[in-house]
């Protein structure tokens, strides 16, 4: 055989070559796929964290202002607001001269673990009232809580209602 020859015979890939290499990128996507996974439920996780804070922190707020006379309230009332619309549209501010409002968020964030996502983002959330258990919220006359609707477990071991 001549130099030629060979060089054209050993140009290509062989089979064995070919096969080892898809077995190679076989178990690199088996290991790459749980991790992706992962990565999105940690992702969804931070959101549901972010937002349990903003409404949290925008509830307790409203309670203060309340408490300093900012916003009316009725006797026997808690001082937490009727709904969570009114953390965004506002109320009035009964100090001020000018009877400006105070706004406690820009907007409402959704419960990212919530599936629909046609649904307004009010109805994303579990609503606790002032009157009820954290062992069995309910809603009732005012939003003193929120919490997740979903009835998944989060990667901690705990489901994101308890959170």
């Amino acid at each position: 055989m001549s130099i030629t020859s060979r060089k054209s015979l050993s140009a290509g890939f062989s089979l064995i070559e070919l096969m080892v290499t898809l077995v190679i990128l076989g178990v690199l996507v088996t290991i790459a796929q749980p991790l992706a996974k992962m990565t999105v439920q940690r992702s969804k996780e931070q959101e549901l964290r972010t937002a349990l804070r903003q409404i949290r922190t925008a509830l307790d707020s409203y309670k203060q202002a309340v408490d300093e006379g900012r916003i009316s309230k009725n006797i026997g009332d808690s001082g937490y607001p009727k709904s969570l619309e009114l953390l965004v549209v506002g109320v009035d501010d009964i100090k001020d001269p000018r009877h400006g409002k105070i706004y406690f968020l820009r907007q409402l964030p959704r419960d990212p673990m919530f599936a629909d996502n046609s649904v307004s983002p009010q109805t994303t959330w579990g609503k606790r009232s002032y009157a009820s258990s954290r062992e069995e919220p309910r809603e009732g006359d005012d939003v003193f809580d929120v919490y997740s609707l979903s009835k998944e477990v989060g990667i901690n071991g705990i489901k994101y209602r308890e959170w």
